[in-house]
């Protein structure tokens, strides 16, 4: 089991889903609140850029600078992705509720990824987000 009692096997389905929701959809991970990367997957044959424990730290330094700018959120509104494109993939942080942060990498050849997150992710999310929140309440 992973922190606020949500089992593993619903984070890794919640994982998996999103990974398939895109072919240019490279790697995905969750993580909590407090920095810690709780499960992560890969696309099929995919060659990793970073190790796990980069991975962690890259997550851990993510949701620190979210954390940051919550501040903000009473006159800009909540964010909804944030988004770092380098030369060789795309890191998106989505947050799915106040404790789980959803991570993806794409494909650096993908132009679309506004419309990925815009009409795939944040849907996907939005629905499962209500299982989120009852599987920490039961």
């Amino acid at each position: 089991m992973t922190s606020m009692s949500i089992p593993d096997t619903f984070l890794e389905d919640f994982i998996l889903s999103t990974l398939d929701l895109d072919k240019s959809i490279r790697w995905v991970g969750i993580a909590s609140s407090d920095g810690n990367l709780l499960l992560v997957k890969r696309r099929k044959d995919l060659v990793p850029l970073m190790t796990y424990q980069e991975n962690k730290d890259y997550t851990a330094s993510a949701i620190s600078r979210h954390k940051s700018r919550v501040q903000f959120e009473k006159k800009i509104g909540k964010l909804l992705y944030a988004i770092g494109k380098y030369e060789k993939l795309t890191r998106v942080m989505v947050p799915v509720t106040d404790y789980y942060y959803l991570l993806i990498t794409l494909d650096i050849e993908e132009s679309n990824f506004d419309s990925i997150l815009s009409e795939k992710v944040i849907p996907f999310i939005n629905v499962k987000r209500d299982s989120f929140n009852a599987k920490n309440s039961g």
